[in-house]
């Protein structure tokens, strides 16, 4: 299943619109690594709002995305985790570590520009 990737100014958006298949979240992973690259993104926002779930490898692999687009000069927040989800991923001790998180797109894009807005000042 394809996941829609919108390019909004230095930003990339991906909206995930139901679960995925562990080779779907890889194909994800690396296209998004590619267009981060591509057109040089300052920033990536990944959009979970609608998903129930989170197991394991969708959680690890979504945390390697935002490591991958670190590494490629991109932050990364994730954005739109439902309650039930949170709960489910704390009980399970899942966690996406040092990567960002916000209640919603709006949310999650003001983080990001606060973020990457911090981080070019560290920069120069």
């Amino acid at each position: 299943m394809a996941v829609p990737i919108l390019k909004q100014g230095d930003f990339l958006i991906a909206s995930i619109q139901a679960a995925l298949s562990d080779h779907d979240l890889v194909q994800l992973r690396d296209e998004l690594s590619e267009r981060v690259g591509r057109w040089r993104c300052r920033g990536l926002v990944i959009d979970v709002t609608a998903l129930d779930v989170l197991d394991s490898f969708a959680t690890r692999t979504v945390r390697g995305i935002a490591q991958t687009a670190k590494l490629r000069g991109a932050e990364t927040v994730i954005v739109g985790i439902q309650p039930d989800v949170a709960f489910t991923m704390v009980q399970l001790g899942l966690t996406f570590d040092d990567v960002e998180t916000a209640l919603d797109l709006e949310e999650g894009l003001a983080l990001l520009r606060r973020i990457v807005r911090g981080s070019f000042r560290r920069a120069h």
